[in-house]
């Protein structure tokens, strides 16, 4: 069964009578355990469409199924939950409170969640064990490098056991070392964990470590490839 499935989306945004289209009929099938990464220059609607399949935003036409469930059938506070419960994010800037702990920042999803909250640190505290964090757990946000940041928003990503992660330019803010252990990390919550991933990246060599690139353009596929040579933990990471 699919994960997604999108059949002729658009996403056209209107300011003072002047539409832009920022998707053009997208159809695609995203499968459980798959990692896809999603590519394309600036304005070819990549944000647009990782907005739109992370319940952030609404399409505008065409029909989007997660799960089997069509999602226009689902109301605002149905979309929330699902939301908070099957889809985990990793964004480009962290999006963490800075001077709360790392334990704290992970824990934050589980307040909206049905977890009752006795579980809510060990749950916590194994997200960020698995991230390599142990020993920063009680450190504030703050203090951490960039690299560390974006382990605790991995973290977060993983606390609920989403069906999903997306991921969006993770390793746009970080240098070369750190950016090669955040995108091994995730490789790792693929092909360890079973974890479907959707990666927004403009950096190919980023992109290959996916197992699947779809590129876009002005709003539609351009091409949607298996990669041939993934790239691995042994691999040297190149920005």
């Amino acid at each position: 069964m699919n994960l997604i499935e999108t059949k002729n989306l658009w996403k056209v945004y209107e300011n003072e009578g002047t539409k832009t289209e920022a998707l053009r009929g997208v159809s695609l099938e995203i499968k459980k355990g798959e990692f896809l990464a999603i590519m394309g220059p600036s304005g070819s609607g990549k944000s647009t469409l990782l907005q739109i399949l992370g319940l952030l935003d609404n399409h505008t036409e065409g029909t989007y199924y997660f799960l089997g469930k069509d999602i226009g059938s689902f109301n605002p506070i149905e979309i929330a939950k699902l939301r908070n419960e099957k889809i985990g994010f990793i964004f480009q800037s962290f999006n963490l409170l800075p001077h709360e702990t790392v334990l704290e920042n992970v824990k934050l999803p589980l307040i909206y969640s049905s977890v009752p909250e006795s579980e809510w640190n060990k749950k916590a505290e194994a997200a960020v064990v698995s991230v390599g964090l142990a020993s920063r757990m009680h450190h504030q946000a703050i203090q951490l490098s960039g690299g560390e940041r974006q382990r605790v928003a991995i973290a977060r990503a993983l606390v609920n056991d989403p069906e999903v992660i997306f991921a969006d330019e993770p390793t746009g803010n970080l240098d070369s070392k750190s950016g090669q252990a955040v995108i091994e990390i995730i490789q790792k919550l693929n092909t360890e964990m079973g974890h479907t991933i959707i990666l927004v990246t403009h950096e190919t060599y980023t992109a290959e470590y996916a197992q699947r690139i779809i590129r876009l353009l002005d709003g539609q596929i351009e091409s949607d490839e298996k990669v041939k040579e993934r790239k691995t933990s042994a691999d040297k990471f190149v920005k």
